[in-house]
This record gives C-alpha cells, structure tokens and sequence, in this order.
C-alpha cells in the first residue's frame, strides 16, 4: 500500500465478493483438470486494473453426511464413525495463482485445477470414495487488487483472507475429469520394487495384463482367509 493510499487520501476500494459458478472437466490436457468459473464483483464499482489472487481450495468433509458404506471406505483416512466429529476437519485440495483481468463493477474468470488420480492423496482418496452426490469444497481468497486512485494514480489495495465462498463440487464432474484420461480404470502408485515383483508373476501366471494378476491375487487371497 502506497503512503497517500495509507493516509487516507485516495478512496479505498470495497471488499470483494467471490461466487462459484460451476466446474466442468478441460479436454485436451495432459493430465486430468477441472475448469473453475468464478465470479467476482467490487461493491463500490471501482475500476480495477486486475486482481493477482493466491486461491486456497479446501475440502470439507464435516458439512455433508455419509452412509455406511462410505464410511467404511473413509476409514483410512477419518478413522471409525465415532471419531468423525474430531477428525473430519477441512484439509487442502490445491492452491492456485490466477490473475484476473482489469473490470469495473463485477466479471467472470476460470480456475483450472489439475487433478491427481494417485489415491495416496488425500483429495483423492476423498473423492473417489464418494459414490455419488456433492464434494463440499471452500474457496479462500488472498492477493492485491490494482486500481485507479487520487490523480489517477495506480493504487494497491489488499484481498484480505476474510474473501471465501462455499460450493458443492458434483462428484460426477470430477470422475468425468478422471474419466477423460483412465476411461474405465483407475491408477495406484507402487514402489519400484513392488512393481517388478508383480511383473515377475503376471510373467510366471501368464496373466494377459496387471489387471487379471492383480484380480488373481485377490482371489486368492480371498479364498484362503
């Protein structure tokens, strides 16, 4: 903030008021990822140059509920049912940096979001043990905003974290992300080693992919408890 902004002599800007839109998956990319469309509005209709913005998007798990069933496959990562209320806090799903162009009064942008199909990740592991329904998610937004002050000079005014919205990510949105790159299929992240040993035995099973080993394994597996 500049020494005539501080001093009072150039109007401040208002607080800005974000919404969420809606989410689709990008086509086209190397990795799955989901477009973000926002919309932010200044209440006081000043003219903004742009708005450089640090966006911290949260996953919270406490504000939607869960059957039997989910719960189970969320066990890993929240523990029993009757510890939830304890640990089914708000954790991180990405932090993205976005410039928004210059508007006065209010404009639309996009957040594009990368997401991992690696299930040692936590929003991952989350989402796809959804089975259907919305992902509760939080956006928190930081950053300087860039406007026209006293004598038209250029002015710097802080985003506080104060700025947040709340949205309901549609848990198909996301699987139709995933699905654009591992149609039909999922993927799990081995050790090197671990990887070698499973070839080694599809090669000694005959097996016709990993899929089948792995299925034959658990099979097993399965029949020997």
């Amino acid at each position: 903030m500049s020494a005539e902004a501080t001093a009072g002599a150039a109007p401040r800007i208002g607080e800005p008021v974000f919404t969420v839109l809606g989410a689709e998956p990008v086509p086209h990319t190397l990795t799955p990822a989901l477009r973000f469309d926002l919309h932010v509005s200044e209440p006081l209709g000043r003219e903004l140059y742009a708005i450089a913005l640090s966006v911290q998007l949260q996953l919270d798990p406490a504000r939607r509920t869960y059957d039997d069933a989910t719960r189970a496959r969320l066990s890993e990562l929240f523990g029993e049912p009757e510890r939830w209320g304890a640990t089914t806090h708000s954790f991180q799903w990405a932090r993205i940096d976005v410039l928004v162009p210059g508007f006065t009064g209010a404009t639309a942008f996009s957040l594009e979001l990368p997401c991992s199909y690696d299930l040692e990740v936590a929003a991952s592991r989350y989402l796809y043990s959804l089975p259907g329904g919305v992902a509760p998610l939080s956006f928190h937004f930081s950053g300087m905003a860039l406007y026209r002050g006293e004598r038209d000079r250029l002015q710097v005014a802080q985003v506080p974290w104060s700025c947040s919205a709340r949205w309901g990510l549609p848990v198909d949105t996301w699987r139709r992300a995933i699905d654009l790159h591992y149609p039909g299929g999922g993927w799990v992240r081995l050790a090197p080693e671990t990887l070698a040993a499973l070839a080694a035995r599809k090669a000694a099973r005959g097996d016709v992919s990993f899929d089948a080993c792995v299925a034959a394994l658990l099979a097993v597996e399965e029949e020997e408890r």
